[in-house]
């Protein structure tokens, strides 16, 4: 989603030890996307890789968790710095971008092709992804909407990747979930979106 365009990465490593952990096996997830993973509208600590982190810990899985979410990214942006998430080695990505193309009325066949350039590097590699759908509101058109909407299911189909339908299920627009701007969640949101994700991330790991 839009917000502040931060250019330089958040803070990559939830896990100080994180070379100790793969020298020891750790499953290493990547949480790949703009602002709505990097946290804007919630407090430091409060993003949806911060929740998602504790679930997976507190439900006994060994991981390290690496978020690379930069608020206001679109999916051009995201195939610049794409890089990063190679190098990390990861076991699964969770790939929550086009939020932006959206809202800037980008064609979806450009958002479709950028998404599909990471998720083929990344199965060439043996990384398993995790597709994160998002919806846009209604006033960019009913033609345009309906097009972009259903890119995120095309490509989960296209790729045989699990899909997270809507990534807000049961935040956007629910009272006490949502930020002041009226597009982020806050952090009480954040940890419903963690959920949302542990749902469907669950099943692609090993304890």
């Amino acid at each position: 989603m839009l917000g502040f365009l931060r250019r330089s990465l958040a803070p990559l490593l939830f896990s100080p030890l994180f070379a100790l952990a793969h020298a020891q096996g750790a499953q290493t997830v990547v949480c790949f996307g703009d602002s709505l993973t990097f946290g804007t509208g919630a407090s430091p600590g409060h993003s949806y890789p911060d929740f998602l982190r504790q679930d997976l810990l507190d439900a006994g899985y060994h991981i390290t968790l690496i978020s690379q979410g930069v608020a206001g990214d679109t999916t051009k942006d995201g195939l610049g710095r794409f890089n990063a998430v190679l190098r990390a080695r990861p076991s699964v990505v969770v790939l929550e971008l086009g939020a932006n193309d959206g809202l800037r009325g980008q064609p979806v066949d450009g958002i479709a092709h950028n998404l599909s350039t990471m998720i083929e590097a990344m199965q060439r590699q043996h990384i398993r992804v995790l597709l994160a759908g998002i919806d846009l509101p209604p006033n960019l058109g009913p033609d345009y909407v309906k097009q972009f909407d259903s890119m995120y299911p095309a490509l989960a189909a296209k790729y045989r990747l699990p899909l997270i339908p809507f990534l807000l299920q049961g935040v956007y627009g629910v009272e006490g979930m949502m930020s002041q701007d009226y597009l982020h969640p806050n952090g009480q949101g954040y940890e419903r979106v963690a959920r949302n994700v542990l749902s469907y991330l669950e099943p692609m790991l090993s304890k």
